[in-house]
């Protein structure tokens, strides 16, 4: 088993992950190459930093963390984009834009745990 296959963060950006790949497989079928891959791409990005970064020194690990956040953060501004344009209801992006907020939360807290 790798390291980052223990993290709760890296569980948890599976799941949120998956979530968000339901809600692009629901774009219109214009939206294939663009806001939809563009979503998925940004929902993969989160876990992979994660894994990627767990291979390195604790610094190292730290950086791909904070590009892990922001990669959450992408994915919560596609959900508004895609609200905004009738691809998915409020409370749909509520609940997710909620879940992201605690995802960066305990991403936040593991990264700040590895230098203590």
């Amino acid at each position: 088993m790798f390291r980052f296959e223990t993290l709760e963060i890296w569980k948890s950006s599976i799941a949120y992950g998956k979530r968000l790949y339901f809600v692009a497989n629901s774009f219109p079928k214009s939206e294939t190459f663009a806001l939809s891959d563009q979503l998925k791409r940004a929902a993969v990005s989160i876990s992979n930093n994660i894994a990627e970064g767990s291979g390195g020194t604790n610094k190292d690990f730290a950086n791909f963390l904070k590009i892990s956040i922001k990669s959450v953060l992408e994915t919560v501004n596609i959900l508004k984009f895609a609200e905004s344009v009738g691809y998915i209801k409020e409370e749909k992006r509520e609940v997710l834009y909620k879940e992201a907020e605690l995802l960066i939360r305990r991403i936040t807290s593991f990264k700040n745990s590895l230098f203590k």
